[in-house]
């Protein structure tokens, strides 16, 4: 019941700071209704996007990370993993390069700059939230 529960407020909480974080960026970038009613299916998309291709690949050597046996990795094994690393950057490259050309159609390159930076501040201003609460501020 208790893990039920917990679940629960991670996706209340991760609902909560997604509607945060889209009125943020809705507000640094000035999205006009029309612009909105384009942008976000787009955003969300790409998100859904990153998360998809982060959880697929990278919680397979996380957890091998984690595991006991990674202080014994052999250099074969280490070098399969680092070509998975590799790809997997390569793809969430390929994807944001989609995303803003997709974009481009949307709005204008100054908002597609000024995303970059919302949700570098978004991200920045939710950690040093997180570590004012942490730390009892």
């Amino acid at each position: 019941m208790t893990a039920i529960a917990q679940n629960g407020r991670l996706r209340e909480k991760k609902e909560q700071i997604k509607a945060l974080k889209v009125a943020f960026i809705t507000d640094e970038l000035a999205l006009t209704p029309d612009e909105a009613t384009k942008f976000w299916p787009l955003f969300n998309a790409f998100e859904d996007k990153q998360q998809e291709i982060k959880k697929q690949k990278l919680k397979a050597y996380i957890n091998r990370m984690d595991d006991d046996s990674f202080d014994k990795l052999s250099e074969k094994d280490a070098s399969a993993m680092l070509s998975q690393m590799e790809s997997m950057e390569d793809e969430l490259y390929q994807a944001k390069k989609k995303f803003v050309t997709s974009l481009k159609g949307v709005i204008s390159p100054v908002k597609i700059l000024k995303l970059k930076k919302a949700e570098e501040n978004f991200n920045r201003k939710l950690l040093q939230q997180y570590r004012d609460k942490k730390l009892g501020k």
